[in-house]
């Protein structure tokens, strides 16, 4: 691979709009702007005396008051410790950390960070053991140091590569800036990439595509995200890498159109007495290779965006106000959010106007202080774990757990699954799946907190998100007041209720998968089932055709009737109302010389009046055993079917026959024709269906039916 292909963000940076004028100094941290020849100093190859001097000079233009000591410290271990061992491109190994270490302090990270940056090699690649980094740096960066050790150098194995992301997610769960030395590990190794082997580069650059530049993205840390992006870019797809590098080299002075544009609106706000910074910030590659697939041919002003920055969150909206009075605003591409930030800490106004000769220019209006968050994200929030300083002056914990205020909701869900995924392909499936989510939704719970869901979350992810493993036993949602089932898709802002049965021993349907969104539910249902292989296939309350079973129609009670050569077995109970002792009944002569007995008032029977036919007299017999239909309405859930029929069988009734309805807003209708030993068992069996955590009600069928005639 070419240099300039190695390196395209750079290429990107030198060949990008140039508008005159263009103030560069806050647009876009520029991670490269420290070479080779920065990072090894006026020394030779074996002596690199003012390597660590460009670091602590970084670090200080963050940090002005950082002790410095530690990191001389740490360099000189490290130096020491890889001193004689050299990279693939020829370099000594030593400048490997320091890059890493320099990506980090441009990007505003604490010195503990940094320190253990410069140390994140040592303990894999030299004879330097943890404990000794622990002896002489501490704890925490013996720990940081810790999460961050590969299993293996640069060749990862089939396996490896997704051990490796879990040993760095099990680290993260207890500092998030394990992940953070890790992105700057993988943007130096991918900076110099191109000595490697092209299928080895090809295979590197997709898992950084799959996983580590959605894990920037949700860290917040766009800096790192769009080097990565261009990098990718270039290795992956070399034909529309080199056609966007001609395209922006081709429009060198594109840059003009927006630089009028700031000098306007720089002058407009000045007018409004708004205190803003404007700059033109120049697109990426990648950036640019999208905006041309979505516009066709490029304007001038497509190669890049107006920065504003300002002071105050009220100023921001000052400047928008500003710019829709005094431009034609696109009201399309208007988003905000600083009232709705993303869920990686972003916070921004998005717009874009049209100037008077029909240049539209997209606008970015943040703060100060949302800009260094958007670049950097959690690397530039400092140090999470600092306890907050109590009334008297000390310090503050709770139970010894370390808080970590900057921790988005998806990283602490991710974290939740992946202690309970021991396969390795499925962790790498399940992870990939996840970050492929690029939008989250916040909804509302009944008591009032909220919970964070990737967008096209289901009632079941809210149901294992709120409740973990005891969503279980939910049986349906109300959403925003309504019944819902379970595979509702939910939207921001929704407010949701979780209906949970009382029996804990019920279990999820395998159809809950098809509605499951998040690896949390889904590897929660997939181990129930694993684990109940038994009661994992019985039938839920889903929508489906409905489902009937055979009965068998002889009687266990005696009917008798008072009509003369009536053949014995003649006389049956009517399937409409399946009459029991002591009910009052009546009886009709229908076709073949068969008498179907029906409960005084049943539709049937007055329909059989109304044809002309007359009754016959009908009484019961001596025998206590009977057969009859019950209907139970219920909230439609998994395992209902399973449920009822265990309280049926636990009465000592056998079921003849049951249908289950398709479930309509939530409630689902079963009708079982059950045999009783003893008709006066009815009512206990009846309320014992009752009882059945779900069911509201237990009746017999009532249902119209039509004379046999």
């Amino acid at each position: 691979m070419s240099a300039e292909a190695a390196n395209p963000v750079s290429a990107a940076e030198t060949t990008g709009p140039d508008a005159p004028g263009r103030r560069r100094a806050r647009a876009r941290i520029d991670l490269r702007r420290l070479g080779r020849a920065a990072l090894l100093g006026p020394g030779t190859r074996d002596r690199l005396p003012d390597a660590i001097g460009h670091v602590a000079e970084a670090h200080r233009a963050h940090h002005p008051d950082a002790d410095l000591a530690v990191l001389r410290r740490a360099y000189v271990l490290a130096e020491s410790s890889h001193r004689g061992q050299f990279r693939k491109s020829g370099e000594p190994y030593i400048t490997h950390p320091l890059a890493v270490t320099l990506i980090l302090a441009e990007l505003g990270a604490e010195t503990t960070t940094l320190t253990a940056a410069l140390l994140h090699d040592t303990v894999e690649d030299t004879e330097v053991t943890l404990d000794q980094v622990r002896e002489q740096f501490g704890d925490e960066v013996a720990y940081l140091v810790d999460g961050v050790t590969k299993l293996e150098k640069v060749d990862y194995g089939a396996a490896a590569e997704p051990e490796t992301f879990r040993k760095m997610l099990v680290a993260t769960g207890n500092d998030v800036r394990v992940m953070s030395i890790k992105l700057a590990d993988r943007l130096h190794n991918m900076r110099t990439l191109g000595v490697m082997r092209p299928e080895k580069q090809v295979r590197i650059a997709k898992v950084t595509r799959d996983v580590l530049i959605p894990l920037a993205e949700r860290l917040g840390v766009q800096a790192l995200k769009t080097e990565l992006e261009d990098l990718v870019f270039a290795i992956l797809h070399p034909e529309e890498y080199e056609n966007t590098r001609a395209l922006i080299a081709e429009n060198t002075g594109a840059g003009d159109a927006l630089a009028t544009i700031a000098d306007h609106v720089t002058t407009l706000l000045r007018d409004a007495g708004i205190t803003a910074e404007v700059l033109v910030r120049p697109r990426h590659f990648v950036s640019v290779h999208r905006v041309r697939l979505k516009r066709g041919d490029l304007r001038g002003s497509d190669f890049g965006r107006l920065l504003v920055l300002v002071g105050e969150d009220a100023d921001c909206y000052a400047v928008l106000g500003e710019l829709h009075t005094c431009f034609t605003p696109v009201i399309s591409e208007f988003k905000d959010f600083i009232a709705a930030p993303k869920f990686n800490l972003y916070q921004s106004l998005h717009t874009a106007v049209a100037a008077p000769d029909g240049a539209v220019a997209e606008v970015l209006i943040r703060t100060h202080q949302m800009h260094k968050v958007a670049e950097a994200g959690v690397v530039a929030l400092g140090n999470p774990y600092t306890p907050p300083a109590s009334a008297d002056g000390g310090e503050t914990a709770e139970d010894g757990e370390r808080a970590d205020p900057t921790r988005p909701g998806w990283l602490s869900r991710l974290l939740d699954w992946q202690e309970a995924t021991p396969d390795p392909d499925t962790f790498w499936t399940s992870l990939r799946a996840d970050l492929a989510e690029d939008r989250e939704i916040t909804v509302f719970r009944a008591d009032g907190g909220t919970l964070g869901l990737p967008a096209g979350a289901s009632c079941v992810d809210a149901a294992y998100a709120q409740y973990g493993e005891a969503a279980h036993s939910c049986l349906g949602a109300r959403v925003n007041g309504r019944l819902a089932t379970l595979g509702s898709v939910l939207n921001d802002g929704d407010t949701v209720q979780l209906l949970l049965a009382h029996d804990t021993a019920s279990g999820p349907s395998p159809e809950w998968l098809d509605h499951a969104r998040t690896p949390a539910a889904r590897i929660a249902i997939t181990g129930w089932l694993q684990a109940h292989p038994d009661t994992a296939t019985a039938p839920a309350a889903d929508p489906r055709p409905p489902a009937s079973h055979a009965a068998d129609r002889s009687s266990g009670t005696r009917l008798l009737a008072d009509l003369p050569g009536t053949r014995a077995g003649a006389v049956r109970p009517a399937g409409c109302c399946t009459p029991v002792p002591p009910d009052e009944i009546t009886g009709f002569l229908v076709r073949g010389g068969t008498v179907t007995v029906h409960r005084t008032g049943c539709a049937a029977a007055d329909t059989m009046r109304r044809v002309g036919r007359a009754p016959v007299t009908v009484h019961w017999g001596d025998t206590d055993a009977c057969r009859v239909t019950l209907v139970a309405e219920a909230f439609g859930r998994p395992r209902l079917l399973a449920d009822l029929t265990e309280a049926i069988a636990a009465a000592g009734v056998a079921v003849v026959s049951a249908t289950v309805e398709p479930p309509t807003e939530q409630r689902v209708r079963h009708t079982y024709t059950l045999q009783l030993p003893d008709a006066a068992g009815l009512t206990a069996l009846m309320r014992a269906m009752r009882d059945v955590p779900g069911v509201y009600d237990v009746s017999r069928a009532q249902h119209p039916a039509s004379p046999d005639l």
